[in-house]
């Protein structure tokens, strides 16, 4: 090859050769040419025409420079501007692809959202259930037999969907619940009506027996008072009659008489009203006592009423203790489940998605085969899991 037909080799690099030529050790064959060229012949500096020869020679290697030089450079240049394409080309390309798969995953994200709200509304009529037995201090049988009618109201039907063997039977246990403390608190009300009658039939009895005494004393001290006024009347008269008859001595005996005998009536209706009066106060002490054994008897009983009360709350605490042990037991083992589950359908998803790759479909369009096939949008054809 001359040296004439290299130099226009240089002259040759474009844009279009340049990422060919501008490599490592690319550029060395232009530099032999060039070098080759201008060390084949040695003019001679004594002549005039010797001495233009090695100008031109040397103007010609300056050509050459110039001539591979500022292609590389233009080269160069659009290499620094590369980047900056590439970053704003791959980030219009990022930014079209997120809100492709954006607008492709909202179908999903929008079942997602309602099938959460869904089962949030599921769970709160779950958890409504549950909490009608508990917080039920101070409450009454009236109360609570509402409650179980509200929880029997509560309809286990398809509306629970998946919820609902879990429905039911949180139903029945909130209904079970119900009635234990139902029972207990109509048991509870009824010892206390009892004791409450018993404290009035005691309070009345012992009243009743405090005003018939007043009475029995009342009436006895009045007919002892007529009697003695009565016997005093007669006394009086049979002492005049005596007095008639007899001597004023035999009037005065009779007269001493009377007097000792009536002082003697009046000592005998002393003691025998001292021992009424003695008597009613034994009668008014018995039925004090009467009342006081009858007002122990029946705190003793709300005593016993109240720790049966407790015993039952306490019973009834205990079992939704055990519950919500139980309960909370069964969400867990349902959340792992669960989470089994979607670990075993994603290795059957993912055993699909190498097959359909494997098979020459594109990744892309192997996912959303077995994306259409998992959520049963292609007829007759199904994943077993």
């Amino acid at each position: 090859m001359s040296a004439e037909q290299q130099v226009i080799t240089i002259d040759d690099i474009s844009a279009d050769n340049a990422p060919t030529i501008y490599v490592t050790g690319g550029l060395g064959q232009f530099f032999s040419a060039v070098e080759k060229e201008v060390t084949a012949e040695v003019p001679d500096l004594s002549t005039r025409k010797g001495r233009e020869r090695i100008a031109s020679l040397a103007a010609k290697v300056s050509k050459s420079k110039a001539a591979v030089e500022k292609p590389g450079r233009d080269y160069l240049k659009r290499l620094k501007e590369m980047p900056k394409v590439v970053e704003t080309e791959l980030r219009e390309f990022v930014t079209k692809m997120d809100a492709l798969r954006d607008a492709t995953r909202q179908p999903l994200t929008d079942w997602e959202t309602a099938n959460d709200a869904r089962i949030d509304a599921h769970n709160d009529r779950l958890e409504w259930l549950r909490g009608l037995p508990l917080n039920l201090t101070g409450v009454t049988s009236t109360h609570v037999q509402g409650l179980i009618e509200q929880a029997e109201a509560v309809a286990i039907d398809d509306k629970w969907e998946e919820f609902k063997a879990e429905a039911a039977s949180v139903k029945d246990l909130a209904i079970k619940t119900l009635r234990a403390i139902l029972v207990e608190l109509q048991r509870y009300e009824a010892e206390q009506a009892e004791l409450a009658r018993l404290r009035r039939e005691a309070e009345e009895r012992a009243e009743q027996d405090r005003i018939r005494l007043a009475q029995e004393q009342a009436v006895e001290l009045e007919r002892q008072r007529v009697a003695l006024e009565q016997q005093a009347e007669r006394d009086a008269a049979a002492n005049r009659e005596q007095a008639l008859i007899d001597q004023a001595a035999a009037a005065q005996r009779a007269a001493d008489q009377a007097a000792r005998d009536a002082e003697a009536a009046a000592e005998r209706q002393r003691l025998q009203l001292q021992l009424q009066t003695e008597q009613a106060q034994r009668a008014a002490e018995q039925a004090e006592a009467s009342r006081i054994a009858a007002e122990q008897w029946a705190e003793q009983e709300r005593v016993a009423a109240e720790k049966r009360a407790e015993q039952a709350s306490e019973n009834a605490r205990l079992a939704e203790v055990a519950r919500q042990k139980a309960a909370a037991d069964e969400i867990i083992r349902q959340e792992k489940m669960r989470e089994a589950d979607k670990v075993h359908k994603a290795a059957i998803n993912r055993a699909a998605l190498e097959a359909f790759i494997a098979g020459g479909m594109p990744e892309a369009c192997a996912k959303q085969a077995v994306t259409l096939i998992a959520q049963r949008k292609i007829p007759a054809i199904t994943i077993s899991y």
